[in-house]
């Protein structure tokens, strides 16, 4: 080989040919790289177990070329690369090649593996003509060259990316499926601290976007997340790798799902955090507005206690605007995130209904343990699982209750897995069905006047819209009413420092969650209304993410 190098050369395909002529220029003092789009190089000729027409090896002549070629000092193997462009540049070439990830360090990788046997993931193997099948992580053949491992990774599973957490229900499933119990719970845990409650309670946008939905019915994810940890009760929740501080500090008002999870991730990062919670346990509506019966205390408890462990600070018992001015925590702290939640039922806007209770009011003083005066017979007002959580309480409390909606079955946003409970327990849902009126006497109520609907045009919801059946109206005898129309969060502790949404809500900015007032940011039910406890850990996640950024002084966008 000459030492002396006297020009550079691109050779693209590292088939037989390409190889050998890579060595030939090479050899004759050419700087040459080697561009191949597999993970080695080969080319065809690898997977031949014959040459025609002699019928020698084909192996046999492949291997000592590969060998020359890696270690070849005049040539640069680029593999799992194409080349993108070609200009001139006057007697020379510009070249640009995309060069895709391996998800694998070829620098560290000893070629020994260890990892394909520990991969639970099992593929068809296109190297193989689909003949046979390989691991999630490999490599072309025994003896690829490089010899570094490497993972074909093409964008995020539906489940995945459905996931307002992004947990890799994939990976995790395949763990399950392997009787790799620790490794999915790790992995669950890298997104998700609160597996055994999400197991529970989570609305599972994952497995609205499963592809076997496409064939014989989605995956249960949120099912097989619970039997995880319900039945596997030696696996130990530990504490996340956290950065050494960096002095800066975070206010988070509310210690719902949103500031529990904005807490924690914001805590990994080394920052010094504190939440103020008006309540006297971590958890927001999941502690207060999802009853027990759905979600054992002692599970969510259990789970939450990983915020206090990490070292965040929690006031208890601390209401922003009563308890502690906002203006302190302004000036207290470097950013604040506002995650309070949707905590005040809306009401109708009908006669006699200041004597009805609001669902998430009435469940948040049952989950309390406060007494609460009931009646022996209630109508529900609503479609979501509020409406549901609070019928099929007070089916619990020996009350006869029933559920009116004003729109059709199809209609209802509440979970169909919780409308199917409720039926099981032998709960009447009036469709179509529309209160107008509650009677009362003397502080007492009586009876309830309702109307007939019929759907009609399709309103900003998308859903179509209630109409009222003239001559329909009859009365239903009941002595208690539940509210359970929406939500609405109570803002009066911001005053104008912040800009508002009709007084019930935040505007903040879709992706960064950046408010009108640039150290506030805000997310959760705070900003959408009533949505989802998962919803509101992703914002959470994602609004800590800006938070981040803004203090170093980052783009947020």
């Amino acid at each position: 080989m000459t030492e002396k190098t006297s020009g550079k050369v691109m050779v693209v395909g590292a088939g037989i040919g390409g190889t050998q002529t890579a060595l030939d220029l090479a050899n004759s003092g050419y700087k040459v790289l080697l561009v191949e789009k597999k993970t080695s190089i080969g080319g065809v000729m690898s997977q031949l177990d014959k040459t025609f027409p002699t019928n020698d090896c084909s192996m046999c002549i492949l291997s000592p070329k590969l060998v020359d070629a890696a270690r070849n000092k005049n040539i640069e193997l680029i593999t799992k690369s194409e080349l993108n462009k070609i200009t001139r540049n006057g007697k020379n070439f510009n070249v640009r090649i995309l060069r895709k990830a391996r998800f694998v360090d070829i620098d560290k990788c000893k070629g020994c593996s260890d990892c394909a046997e520990a991969c639970p993931v099992i593929k068809p193997n296109p190297y193989e003509e689909f003949l046979g099948n390989r691991k999630a992580i490999y490599r072309l053949l025994e003896q690829a060259t490089p010899s570094a491992f490497n993972i074909d990774k093409l964008g995020l599973s539906p489940c995945r990316a459905a996931c307002p957490l992004h947990v890799n229900a994939q990976g995790y499933l395949a763990l399950i499926s392997k009787g790799k119990y620790k490794e999915a719970f790790e992995l669950e845990m890298e997104a998700n601290p609160f597996p055994a409650t999400f197991g529970r309670i989570c609305t599972h946008p994952c497995q609205e976007s499963c592809t076997r939905s496409k064939y014989d019915g989605s995956l249960k994810i949120r099912d097989l997340k619970r039997a995880l940890v319900d039945f596997n009760p030696e696996l130990e929740y530990k504490l996340p790798d956290m950065k050494a501080a960096n002095g800066k500090s975070i206010g988070i008002v509310g210690g719902g799902p949103a500031g529990m999870m904005c807490a924690y991730e914001l805590k990994k990062n080394g920052y010094n955090v504190e939440i103020f919670e008006e309540l006297d346990k971590l958890g927001g509506m999941m502690y207060v507005g999802i009853p027990a019966f759905r979600l054992p205390r002692e599970v969510l408890f259990n789970e939450v206690s990983q915020i206090e462990k990490m070292g965040v600070k929690v006031h208890y018992k601390t209401r922003v605007g009563r308890d502690i001015n906002f203006d302190d925590i302004l000036n207290r702290f470097d950013a604040v995130f506002i995650g309070t939640g949707a905590h005040k039922s809306r009401n109708m806007g009908i006669p006699g209904e200041e004597l009805a209770w609001g669902a998430v009011e009435l469940l948040r003083k049952l989950s309390l343990g406060e007494e609460v005066k009931l009646g022996k017979k209630a109508i529900v007002i609503g479609g979501g699982n509020a409406a549901i959580d609070a019928a099929r309480t007070l089916r619990r409390k020996n009350v006869e209750v029933e559920i009116v909606y004003r729109r059709a079955r199809k209609e209802m946003p509440a979970d169909d897995e919780e409308i199917h409970e409720l039926m099981e327990e032998g709960i009447n849902i009036q469709f179509l069905t529309n209160p107008i009126k509650v009677n009362t006497e003397k502080d007492n109520i009586k009876s309830v006047e309702c109307i007939r609907m019929e759907l009609g045009e399709p309103d900003s919801s998308g859903r179509r819209r209630p109409v009222p059946i003239d001559g329909s109206e009859f009365t239903m005898e009941v002595d208690m009413v539940v509210m359970a129309i929406s939500q609405e969060s109570d803002l009066d502790f911001v005053g104008d420092k912040i800009e508002l949404w009709k007084k019930s809500s935040i505007i903040s900015d879709d992706i960064s969650f950046q408010t009108s007032l640039p150290k506030v940011f805000a997310g959760g039910d705070v900003v959408t209304g009533p949505k989802t406890a998962i919803e509101a850990m992703g914002a959470g996640k994602r609004a800590a993410i800006s938070i981040n950024k803004f203090l170093n002084g980052e783009e947020l966008k």
